[in-house]
């Protein structure tokens, strides 16, 4: 098993992001890990995207969707998925109702109605939300940790603008402008004026709209734009690093194997894994040598589905981690 630097990651990285299982204490190592590189005097932003606020659990304090100072170099900030997308929707609206008839606002905000209640309206407000942090908040800190079950974010995020796309070309599909406002979607579809997926749209995707229709386009392709850059960020080895964390149990092992996969077929690196809450050597009592020798056999299933990708295991402590000391403890342990 190859050893998972830690230190260096925290030292080299621009961007981390941390997911696993629910229950297996990605939480925990996010918070311990964003707290271990502030103390390497890194200026670092945590983040949650968990609609149940663990964060502010491990703190044991209230965070909110602000960015809050929890530490020497350390800011953090929970993102509310439903505010996101109220935010974005009416972001959406904003743009939308200049370039709408009178007798297209019913449908407009019928639409935005419909967006507001489907499955992945949370989703795609959530990734706008990660994408703008990637790209825009990048000059201010070193370092941005992600508390966040990276696999089905970050492969919604590579093909967001696909799906930005469509959505805008169904809403407007009974425009009478349907002629120029094709033309502006066949600018912002992917595939039409973009070689590669990791390539960022250039300027002349404008080219040939009139006033109107460049107005429209504009706030789109930026749209579009950063999210090209953040994800070539996410490709990045030397900018990123992915991060899973799970325990020494079936299910986890399953999905991490599954997880690592995707995103190598997505071409999204990933760094290592995290083994959490593994049982000490010396146990005593019959009930505790099966559970110890089941262990042992899971993790040699984890190194025969995980390979050759680093890994750090981390053992089971008597107490809870909760509250910047047992945080910075925490950190100690998986730092070593």
């Amino acid at each position: 098993m190859t050893s998972l630097d830690l230190n260096t990651l925290l030292d080299q990285r621009r961007l981390l992001m941390v997911g696993g299982k629910g229950g297996v204490g990605k939480t925990t190592v996010s918070s311990a890990l964003a707290l271990a590189a502030a103390g390497r005097d890194r200026r670092v932003l945590l983040v949650s995207t968990d609609p149940a606020h663990s964060l502010a659990d491990a703190f044991d304090r209230e965070i909110g969707d602000h960015p809050t100072k929890l530490a020497a170099n350390l800011t953090a900030l929970e993102i509310d998925p439903d505010q996101e997308v109220d935010q974005h929707l009416e972001r959406v609206r904003a743009q939308m109702a200049r370039y709408a008839g009178a007798d297209q606002r019913p449908e407009l905000e019928r639409q935005l109605r419909l967006s507001r209640q489907s499955p992945g309206a949370q989703e795609a407000a959530l990734l706008e939300r990660i994408g703008r942090l990637i790209v825009d908040e990048s000059a201010r800190y070193d370092l941005i940790v992600f508390d966040t079950a990276p696999t089905g974010h970050t492969l919604r995020l590579l093909s967001l603008p696909e799906i930005m796309a469509a959505w805008t070309e169904g809403l407007l599909k009974q425009n009478r402008r349907g002629d120029q406002l094709g033309k502006v979607l066949a600018h912002l579809t992917p595939g039409r004026d973009l070689d590669s997926p990791l390539s960022e749209p250039e300027h002349h995707e404008l080219a040939g709209l009139d006033d109107r229709a460049r107005a429209l386009a504009a706030p789109l392709l930026e749209r579009q734009r950063r999210f090209h850059r953040a994800r070539r960020h996410l490709a990045d080895p030397q900018h990123s690093a992915f991060l899973f964390v799970l325990t020494p149990e079936r299910l986890p092992i399953l999905e991490t194997e599954r997880a690592v996969a995707s995103l190598h077929d997505a071409g999204i690196p990933v760094a290592g894994a995290i083994i959490n809450r593994v049982l000490p050597d010396q146990l005593e009592g019959e009930f505790f040598r099966a559970r110890h020798q089941r262990e042992q056999r899971l993790l040699e299933e984890i190194q025969q589905r995980l390979g050759r990708l680093p890994r750090r295991q981390v053992p089971l402590l008597s107490d809870d981690i909760q509250g910047v000391d047992a945080l910075q403890r925490f950190a100690t342990l998986l730092s070593r």
